[in-house]
Formats: structure tokens, C-alpha cells, sequence
């Protein structure tokens, strides 16, 4: 069992920058692929970044290509969300999420774990 703890949401005016992290409980981090993900009012979830289990391979929604960076630290069992060049647009409560398998995905439902979400509001 693996629980996740987003933290790092709020508010902030398009343009700026947040830093999203999530905190992995247990002692197998290391071999879980993570992924973020995100949910606005009145839209289904979408898949956001991921980044597989050493860092080594990642990857982006066209929509944050650029702008939003994922990362890890394995010794922390933390991932990283930096998000730059935020839009109003990216407004949504973002999700956490871990899989037990080494190599990245971009669907929801290869995802065994999530966390509660934090929300990111971007003002115009």
C-alpha cells in the first residue's frame, strides 16, 4: 500500500510559478513510476506528466509542454510538479499518483494509487 500527499497549491496570477510536491509513504518508492494529473470543474481528469521510476524518462501533456517540469527525489520519496508561465486555464485541483511498474504512463487508470489533490488556482 502506498499513500501520497500533494502539497504546494494556491493561488497565483497567470504568469507566475508554483512548485507541487508529493510525498510517498513506504519503502519501495523507488520502484514506482509517478505521474500528476489534473481535474477542473465540469471536466474529466487529465494526465498532466510522468516520470518514471529513476527520473530517467518523462513525459508531458502538449498542453504543459514547456511550461511544467516533473521530477524526483528518491531519497525523499517526493515528486516534484515545477510549474511555470502558469494560465488561468491550468486552474484545476492536481492529483498525484503512483504505479507500481518502473516505465511512465499517461493514463489514469494504470495508476493503483492517488493522493487527495491540491488546488492550483491561476488568476487573469
Amino acid at each position: 500500500q502506498v499513500q501520497l500527499v500533494e502539497s504546494g497549491g494556491g493561488l497565483v496570477q497567470a504568469g507566475g510559478s508554483l512548485r507541487l510536491s508529493c510525498v510517498a509513504s513506504g519503502r519501495t518508492f523507488g520502484n514506482y513510476a509517478m505521474g500528476w494529473f489534473r481535474q477542473a470543474p465540469g471536466k474529466e481528469r487529465e494526465f498532466v506528466a510522468a516520470i518514471s521510476w529513476n527520473g530517467g524518462s518523462t513525459s508531458y501533456a502538449d498542453s504543459v509542454k514547456g511550461r511544467f517540469t516533473i521530477s524526483r527525489d528518491n531519497a525523499k520519496n517526493t515528486v516534484y510538479l515545477q510549474m511555470n508561465s502558469l494560465k488561468p486555464d491550468d486552474t484545476a485541483v492536481y492529483y498525484c499518483a503512483a504505479r507500481p511498474f518502473i516505465l511512465v504512463a499517461t493514463t489514469g487508470s494504470e495508476y493503483d494509487y492517488w493522493g487527495q489533490g491540491t488546488q492550483v488556482t491561476v488568476s487573469s
